[in-house]
């Protein structure tokens, strides 16, 4: 923790930023309070549910936090508060967004930040004004595997790549409902908003702008409304082509990452670690084994000509994943300003992107992206 002196001119810890959470479903429960909660600097401080079996739970899992009924009144302590983090569903995020920044505070809120670029652009601009910090929490930039795909292509392990596929895929063959699937446009709901967002941003992280778009969007599964099963084809300004999946009806999994460059190749299977350990329940600094990191069964690939199928290529042990990076920097942010890990324009970006995937499977063409003006 950054140290402040006292009169006397020791040393002084800061006091902990009070932290206000709104929303405690799966993504409030399992990947925000546990990741504030371990971060240096920050201290879960109120939490907003309007379910008594919820807020029971939030009480329970972190002893002495406040549960209130409303994000209403998460706002009304906006003066004991540093900070609020929106774990709501995403039709909210832009109103929630704005209530808090007005109210004088920082905000972070999970992807997608909103439906549309403008309506990004907008917040953006409203925290830029109020001089308050505004970020979008992409964990997914801190994956064990794109960490190490990151890595390699700075390294130039792979030389100049010229293709990146990545899949967020799933077998899950019966909808569950709710408004993550739900075919009303004001939710916001379907993978391509969903997986997509994570998709798309580590794709802009690795290559850059994207000046074009095909996508194919279906809904497969009897009973789904909202899209289930797509595919998108960027074209990044700088010539790299990027290839996404995403999808909850695929009964055999494709490989995570497959990188292609003109001198090797990447390509590695299975997820990162630490959803599933969230969602057991572990935590990070739990005595039970280093967090983020896979067994070497599970390492990515790296070679040319061979096929990892058959041991080919090289083994290349995967970096440890690392959520808590996230919040860590959201605390040096505030107590020491500059960037926060994820902005406004960088979720505006790909939204661009998403928008133009829409359109893209509405009209069966490539869709060009424009420079923001």
């Amino acid at each position: 923790m950054s140290e402040m002196s006292d009169s006397t001119g020791t040393a002084a810890p800061h006091p902990p930023l009070r932290t206000g959470l709104i929303g405690y479903g799966l993504a409030g429960s399992v990947f925000h309070a546990p990741l504030i909660a371990a971060a240096e600097g920050l201290q879960l401080d109120t939490v907003s549910t309007a379910a008594p079996e919820r807020q029971a739970q939030a009480r329970a899992e972190h002893p002495g936090v406040r549960t209130v009924d409303t994000p209403e009144a998460v706002l009304d302590r906006a003066g004991d508060l540093d900070l609020i983090v929106l774990a709501t569903p995403n039709k909210t995020h832009v109103p929630l967004a704005t209530a808090a920044l007005e109210a004088g505070l920082p905000v972070v809120v999970d992807k997608p930040l909103a439906a549309t670029a403008a309506e990004a652009e907008k917040l953006a601009a409203l925290a830029e004004d109020r001089g308050l910090l505004l970020s979008v929490f992409q964990n997914r930039r801190w994956d064990n595997d794109f960490r190490t795909v990151r890595t390699l292509i700075e390294e130039g392990a792979l030389g100049d790549v010229h293709r990146f596929e990545s899949r967020f895929e799933r077998w899950r063959p019966q909808p569950k409902g709710g408004w993550r699937e739900s075919g009303d446009p004001a939710e916001i709901g379907g993978l391509l908003y969903d997986l997509g967002s994570h998709l798309v941003d580590q794709a802009l992280v690795l290559f850059g702008p994207v000046v074009s778009v095909y996508a194919e969007s279906d809904v497969r599964r009897p009973g789904a409304e909202a899209d289930d099963d797509s595919f998108l084809a960027l074209t990044h300004a700088g010539g790299v082509r990027s290839h996404l999946w995403m999808s909850a009806t695929t009964p055999m999994l494709g490989p995570r990452f497959r990188v292609l460059g003109n001198r090797a190749g990447y390509v590695k299977h299975g997820l990162d670690p630490q959803e599933a350990a969230l969602r057991e329940g572990r935590r990070p600094g739990d005595a039970q084994g280093e967090w983020g990191v896979e067994p070497e069964s599970r390492w990515g690939r790296l070679g040319a000509g061979s096929s990892p199928q058959t041991g080919g290529g090289e083994q290349v042990p995967t970096l440890p994943g690392d959520y808590p990076a996230y919040y860590a920097a959201i605390a040096r942010a505030l107590r020491e300003g500059g960037r926060p890990p994820v902005t406004a324009t960088e979720a505006a970006a790909a939204l661009r992107v998403l928008e133009a995937a829409k359109l893209s499977a509405a009209e069966g063409r490539t869709v060009r992206i424009a420079e923001p003006a």
